[in-house]
């Protein structure tokens, strides 16, 4: 708990729709309340903010991630960013614990767009001073800004919750080869656990092939360690192979809880122990099932935007 913070009367933090209970949860680390404001959605799915409270001079932090349905709180985002720059607000911080659009960041075929750089370019224009987002889809992401990013990665919250269960034999596993860096950082951290990777060949988009391991998982426990969870597809694939190589049990990790059906059955057929996520993304009720674990991301966020606000190091807190 920060206790100056509720003094601080510059720092001022509003919610969009998208994840009102983690907003909440980071309100109450900076020992503040969130902002009034008012969210209406005209008959015709326009939407409309006001700010109900003055914000001149203050330094702005809008809490939303871009998840389902993610054009419409894409939009509510940045029509929070133009409200709070016309009523003439210092700075404006875009928190985005989910940042939607990432997975088009570069061009495999002709004809396409690469939508991280072009909601990259929304936020700027719309207004954003900073953005802040939280383990990106690609850390190349970042270059996509000419404002400044401060990027969070929920590896702590979820590596902590590891850690507290004494697992034995671990082996961090990637379920594809564009994951191995992010699998090699979880591994090191996880008293240099050894690696594996799932060698995959994806056919379309959401369908995916394994074919086989690379590593001994024979044995072993094996924590397979991904930035999202959408359909689930990969990730429960990459599980039964890991069965059928031996693994004794089988974690899933990813920070990111996008559920897209059929997730839900896929992720609950008893192939994983646990599948533990974070609360980047509200999980209803209905999604919920016996082995999901939701951990809280709300102090990783509350301690980055008091850093911020403070001008101090984002980057030692993950160092």
């Amino acid at each position: 708990m920060l206790p100056t913070i509720a003094d601080n009367n510059r720092l001022r933090l509003f919610s969009g729709s998208a994840n009102v209970p983690l907003a909440q949860e980071v309100a109450r680390y900076l020992g503040m309340d969130l902002g009034p404001m008012v969210h209406k959605q005209f008959a015709d799915g326009e939407l409309y903010v006001q700010i109900q409270e003055s914000i001149r001079g203050c330094d702005v932090y809008l809490v939303q991630p871009t998840c389902y349905p993610v054009n419409s709180h894409l939009m509510e985002l940045l029509i929070m960013i133009d409200a709070c720059r016309r009523a003439s607000a210092r700075q404006v911080t875009a928190v985005m614990p989910y940042y939607g659009y990432a997975r088009a960041d570069r061009k495999t075929a002709g004809r396409e767009s690469i939508t991280a750089k072009l909601v990259a370019n929304l936020m700027t224009e719309a207004g954003a001073n900073r953005i802040v987002a939280m383990d990106l889809h690609s850390a190349q992401i970042q270059g996509y800004f000419d404002i400044p990013l401060d990027h969070v990665y929920g590896s702590p919250v979820l590596l902590d919750y590891l850690a507290s269960k004494k697992l034995h034999d671990l082996v961090v596993v990637s379920p594809d080869v564009g994951g191995v860096a992010r699998a090699r950082a979880f591994a090191k951290k996880l008293n240099d656990a050894p690696l594996a990777i799932i060698d995959k060949r994806r056919q379309a988009h959401n369908v995916a092939e394994v074919m086989n391991v690379i590593g001994d998982v024979t044995g072993k426990t094996a924590v397979l360690v991904d930035d999202m969870i959408d359909t689930a597809g990969t990730i429960c694939e990459a599980a039964r192979i890991l069965r059928q190589e031996g693994a004794r049990q089988v974690y899933a990790c990813a920070t990111h809880a996008v559920f897209s059906p059929p997730a839900i059955e896929r992720l609950s057929n008893g192939v994983f122990e646990e599948v533990i996520v974070t609360n980047t993304i509200p999980v209803p009720e209905i999604k919920k099932f016996k082995q999901l674990r939701i951990l809280s991301v709300a102090n990783l966020l509350g301690e980055t935007i008091w850093r911020v606000h403070e001008d101090s190091s984002v980057s030692s807190m993950f160092s």
